[in-house]
């Protein structure tokens, strides 16, 4: 599997994706918001984009595709749920479903609500195993629930499923938020040495040779992970001085999401 990361440089500081065979060429371009800067990357590494993939309905994720289907002829896939949100859904997407690029790239969706209750995330199952996972989890961060979303569903998207996947995972999202996130993380945990030792890199990243955590790495760094951390819980009481002292995880993630929406 061959994975181009492309660096919108827009005003959101959206990634797109190009996954691609390295046997046949063919590609799948993920939330091709910018066309352009998709297209050329296609073609400067001759690959050919067959199909198109959006994790979820937001424009800024949607908002290339008429430009990428015209170029490409490419078949637009969704959650089936979408299709009302979503024009032009040639193929929706249900849990499990299965999405082959070229002779050697299987896919595996996962429904995974929250940020919108019509979320998909795509795991790989390879050598190195990856997620790419739009607006559900960031580096060092979690989806807002704004716009069509529900953070208890959020949380139980990280504890069923993200949480459970295997260490070695590579985490594509579908922003660049890290240095933001980190702060955060250590607004909440102050003794967080991993965050603190990243951060002052991360605030000098060029996002167009961005950092590709890990699901270890997101333990480490992620509040929306470190629901058990003394830390965490001690500074999250301070806040919500009516908490338990031993608050359960959903709690915690819910008052993290809540106290995030507004930090």
């Amino acid at each position: 599997m061959l994975v181009e990361q492309i660096w919108t440089a827009n005003a959101y500081r959206n990634f797109n994706y190009l996954i691609a065979c390295a046997e046949t060429g063919e590609a799948l371009a993920v939330d091709p918001l910018d066309h352009e800067k998709c297209l050329a990357a296609a073609k400067a590494k001759g690959w050919t984009v067959t199909q198109i993939l959006n994790t979820h309905e937001h424009r800024d994720h949607t908002g290339g595709n008429a430009a990428m289907v015209a170029a490409t002829g490419a078949k637009l896939l969704a959650h089936a749920n979408a299709r009302d949100r979503i024009p032009g859904i040639d193929r929706g997407l249900r849990a499990g479903d299965v999405i082959r690029i070229g002779k050697s790239v299987e896919l595996e969706c996962l429904d995974t609500p929250g940020h919108t209750m019509c979320h998909i995330c795509l795991r790989s199952h390879g050598d190195v195993p990856a997620l790419f996972c739009g607006d559900t989890l960031f580096n060092a961060g979690a989806g807002n629930c704004h716009n069509g979303g529900h953070p208890e569903e959020l949380y139980r998207t990280f504890a069923d499923q993200l949480a459970r996947l295997p260490a070695e995972t590579l985490i594509y999202p579908g922003h660049d938020y890290i240095a933001r996130n980190l702060a955060f993380t250590l607004d909440r945990e102050p003794d967080n040495e991993r965050a603190q030792a990243l951060l002052p890199a991360m605030e000098k990243q060029d996002p167009a040779h961005a950092l590709v955590t890990t699901l270890a790495v997101e333990m480490e760094i992620n509040t929306f992970f470190r629901l058990k951390s003394p830390s965490v819980i001690r500074r999250l009481r301070e806040a919500f001085p009516d908490l338990p002292e031993k608050p359960d995880a959903k709690t915690v993630f819910l008052k993290l999401r809540e106290l995030r929406n507004k930090w």
